[in-house]
């Protein structure tokens, strides 16, 4: 399948990204840990989508997901409004900067970036740092 986007036209494997999406829901949702570490990935690797494209599905796809847990958390009572209109506007900002730096940067940065990240992440989960 034939995807445009902004002008551009990307080969997209609709059956492999479908198939991989439903298995990282399944395992995600199984153990308890959002699947965007691993959508990020399918949709680079596997169906060849560039960085600035999978950036800002993959935002799209959590931005859902954020707002029902949200809206539960604050139901439940566990929601910081000094902390969310700190951080709401810096996240909507970034998400307007982000695309706009990662289409200026070569592909390769922006992927050595994103494997930093997930590497620090990792390490932190794990206690190490």
């Amino acid at each position: 399948m034939v995807v445009e986007f902004w002008g551009h036209e990307f080969k997209v494997n609709i059956v492999l990204g479908c198939i991989g999406g439903f298995l990282i829901a399944i395992v995600s949702s199984m153990f308890g840990f959002g699947g965007g570490p691993f959508m990020v990935p399918l949709m680079t690797v596997g169906l060849g989508l560039p960085m600035y494209v999978v950036v800002g599905s993959s935002l799209l796809a959590i931005f859902f997901n954020t707002l029902m847990g949200t809206m539960r958390h604050y139901q439940f009572g566990n929601f910081d409004l000094l902390f969310f209109l700190i951080m709401f506007p810096a996240a909507i900002l970034g998400g307007f900067i982000a695309p706009q730096i990662a289409k200026r940067v070569s592909p390769l940065t922006v992927k050595r970036v994103a494997v930093a990240g997930l590497v620090l992440l990792a390490l932190n989960l794990l206690g190490v740092y």
